[in-house]
């Protein structure tokens, strides 16, 4: 009987042992030395802080209460649900959202504030800034705002746009030997066709960047000028001799002894019969026999460079 009496008080004794260090486990895994504190006034919280999520308890009978027993400092910005002064119950869920300040760079102008919004199309929305398909935004607007972020919206359209575009006239010359060699004369004046052109222009915050052409219709068709171009050459005595070229000015010049300068002379090849007019510029040739000196540009155009020295004919040109 004895016996059967102290196996009863072990099993007892062993019972208690085992319910004290349990609870000295609850008492640990509940965040206090003292687990005989614990007690009802205890309550397990759910915080979402900005998408940080925790789990934590404590005796606060409000928000207010808990954020100051957990050090949580919220600004005026902040939003916090529950209210501060809301009650707390065992399992109650608060959740933060932090402002965080935000720069949009849009339609020519710079927004600065803060937004509660957790990506960068929340901000946007939240700015009443209306997107179109088109439009580019960086970052992109799915992606988590992160503080001091700058946003940067380009707004980009594409239109249709029709232009008239000019086209030239061809001239047409014909000879008249009615008219002085330096006179033109317009028979029939020309006139620009006209294309219509269609673009399609693309504008990136209301500058054009690029544009390209569609198609290009013709409705109206240029009308061709013609003129005529006088022939008739005036000269006096004529001299023969000894031509030959330098470089100088590099047109149609040429160096006289007898012919004043800034007067012409029509210089003509007695070898093939070319012949060229030249404004005297300069002063020679002074070699004997030679009586004009070519600038290479007018000597080519009766001889080659190679010929060097030509037998011409020299008339001074009086018109």
């Amino acid at each position: 009987m004895i016996f059967f009496i102290l196996k009863k008080i072990k099993i007892f004794l062993l019972a208690g042992i085992i319910a004290i260090f349990f609870f000295k486990l609850l008492g640990i895994f509940f965040g206090g030395d003292n687990f005989e504190n614990f007690g009802e006034k205890t309550k397990k919280i759910m915080l979402n802080d900005d998408g940080f999520f925790f789990s934590t308890f404590s005796k606060s009978e409000t928000v207010e209460e808990f954020l100051k027993d957990k050090k949580i400092e919220i600004s005026d910005r902040d939003k916090i649900i529950p209210e501060k002064s809301s009650q707390l119950y065992y399992g109650s869920t608060i959740l933060i959202e932090r402002a965080k300040q935000v720069r949009i760079k849009v339609d020519g102008k710079e927004l600065s504030g803060f937004f509660l919004g957790k990506t960068v199309e929340d901000a946007l929305q939240e700015n009443k800034i209306e997107l179109s398909r088109l439009d580019k935004v960086e970052p992109m607007p799915k992606k988590l705002l992160e503080k001091n972020v700058s946003i940067v919206v380009t707004r980009i359209n594409i239109e249709e746009k029709k232009e008239q575009e000019e086209i030239d006239f061809k001239v047409v010359a014909k000879n008249d030997s009615d008219l002085g060699w330096r006179e033109k004369k317009i028979k029939k004046e020309g006139e620009k066709g006209i294309n219509e052109v269609t673009y399609k222009i693309t504008y990136k915050d209301g500058k054009e960047v690029s544009r390209t052409i569609l198609r290009k219709e013709k409705i109206k068709d240029p009308i061709e000028q013609i003129e005529l171009h006088g022939t008739y050459v005036k000269t006096g005595k004529a001299q023969k001799g000894q031509g030959t070229w330098y470089a100088f000015k590099g047109g149609l010049f040429a160096a006289s002894l007898s012919i004043p300068i800034g007067h012409y002379a029509r210089v003509t090849n007695l070898a093939n019969g070319k012949s060229v007019i030249v404004q005297i510029n300069d002063r020679g040739p002074y070699g004997k026999g030679r009586i004009i000196d070519l600038d290479k540009v007018a000597f080519v155009k009766i001889a080659s460079l190679g010929a060097g020295v030509i037998g011409v004919k020299v008339e001074e040109v009086l018109n």
